[in-house]
């Protein structure tokens, strides 16, 4: 899963400067250059890959709680509890509103001096804009080195990780946000084809109300984000899309308003009860042939597709569901980036060491990607152990153009999105354009990148 062409580094590269732009200077010393020693016996001063023969606690706080991404979890825990029998794993995932309830729960703790061994974030602003801003995390450039991490992960998404030379996380996967799920049955029946613009859309949408199916169907407040982010990417395109997390942004422009008038449109068709489901619910609408499509990043293949046993579906991918890019982003990869962290003041910060090693490793994302509905962050993943979807999605992720998800952390950090999601939560209630532009506009420039 190797990233290739200079679209990609350009794009990437414009991200970083964003996350330079954003992101608050670190008070920390520079991290210590790597050892010429061997391995196993390490420079003084040095961070060793961590011993099999640590004991105590290690307590790994997360918003991985259900279908799919709870059984990759699980699936890396029973590795590591193999590898560190000693160890006992404390699970501190906290369910809700894509990682929005854990945040909340992991600021407190954090402004407490009460810090996790290690916390999940996604690279990018949330990472470098928020943590890394306010001095809350240890950069993992020793343990890169020790463990060979470096050379394993694409080159143009360690500036996503990093402030400056100093990197502070481990990547574990790939996500893809702009994905459009459907029911192939639905669909079929109703003589309509996965739509590839947003007209299309609406016009499958019209047919499929007078039907008496939601036509899109939708979750609670941050899909309501996440919906607005893929809406106003398939309106205005990757280059101006981009552009808005930049300096000079002009969210006061005649596309973005376009993007504010499909949002709108796309919200007609969706479910009244809304803001009552999670978005397992508003998949499961899908599955259940209620709903024909849903707007949902690619965790949604894993809990379409995982064991009924651990809480998803268990259907065929290309059978009981299918999917499709959002409309007016084929060709274009909005992703987003889980990764783990060693907070500052962890409390077994050898014992994280050995979690973050473990998250970084082939083994460890081979077990949980293709539970999760990810691809691995790593370029050297094999292929054959995913199934139809992530196919396509590794694939894609190595030529397709590259941008940043706003709801998942990397073109933004937590004030300015915060701001964002109030905008949101207004529209969603009142339909009201001109007042969203406007908020657009004054979170852009009481928050953004100047």
């Amino acid at each position: 899963m190797e990233i290739r062409g200079t679209r990609v580094a350009a794009v990437l590269a414009t991200l970083a400067i964003a996350v330079a732009a954003c992101g608050g200077s670190s008070s920390q010393s520079p991290a210590a250059p790597a050892s010429a020693a061997p391995p196993e016996t390490p420079a003084p001063g040095a961070t060793a890959a961590p011993s099999a023969a640590l004991s105590g606690d290690v307590e790994v706080f997360s918003w991985w709680t259900g279908g799919g991404e709870a059984a990759g979890l699980d699936a890396m825990i029973k590795i590591f509890g193999t590898e560190y029998p000693d160890i006992k794993f404390i699970n501190a995932a906290v369910a809700g509103g894509a990682g929005t309830n854990a945040r909340a729960v992991l600021a407190t703790r954090l402004q407490a001096n009460q810090p996790p061994d290690s916390f999940q974030g996604h690279a990018g602003q949330e990472l470098i804009g928020t943590y890394v801003a306010a001095n809350q995390l240890e950069p993992l450039n020793d343990l890169f080195d020790q463990i060979g991490l470096k050379d394993k992960l694409p080159a143009t998404l360690l500036p996503l990780i990093s402030q400056g030379d100093q990197i502070y996380s481990v990547p574990v996967n790939i996500h893809r946000a702009n994905v459009l799920w459907y029911n192939p049955k639905v669909l079929s029946d109703n003589g309509i084809t996965p739509p590839t613009t947003w007209d299309e859309l609406f016009a499958a949408a019209d047919k499929l109300k007078a039907a008496g199916i939601i036509p899109l169907s939708l979750g609670e407040q941050w899909t309501a984000m996440h919906l607005f982010e893929t809406v106003l990417l398939g309106t205005i395109g990757a280059d101006a899309y981009n552009a808005l997390w930049a300096p000079g942004a002009d969210w006061n422009s005649a596309d973005v308003t376009k993007a504010i008038d499909n949002y709108k449109k796309v919200l007609s068709y969706t479910n009244d009860d809304a803001t009552s489901l999670t978005w397992q619910d508003a998949s499961k609408l899908v599955a259940d042939g209620k709903a024909a499509m849903n707007i949902m990043g690619d965790w949604a293949d894993g809990y379409f597709s995982g064991t009924v046993d651990g809480g998803n579906l268990g259907l065929t991918p290309g059978e009981g569901y299918g999917w499709a890019p959002v409309p007016g982003t084929k060709g274009i990869f909005q992703f987003l980036s889980d990764s783990f962290t060693l907070p500052v003041g962890a409390p077994h910060p050898d014992n994280a060491k050995a979690w973050l090693t473990l998250a970084g490793s082939k083994e460890g994302q081979e077990a949980f990607n293709p539970v999760k509905g990810s691809i691995c962050a790593r370029t050297d993943c094999d292929p054959a152990l995913f199934n139809e979807y992530l196919k396509t999605a590794i694939t894609d992720w190595s030529q397709d153009q590259i941008v940043g998800s706003l709801t998942h952390g990397v073109v933004a950090a937590d004030p300015y999105k915060a701001k964002i999601n109030d905008a949101i939560g207004f529209f969603v209630s009142d339909r009201d354009g001109a007042a969203f532009q406007k908020a657009l506009v004054d979170a852009y420039t009481s928050q953004g990148p100047k």
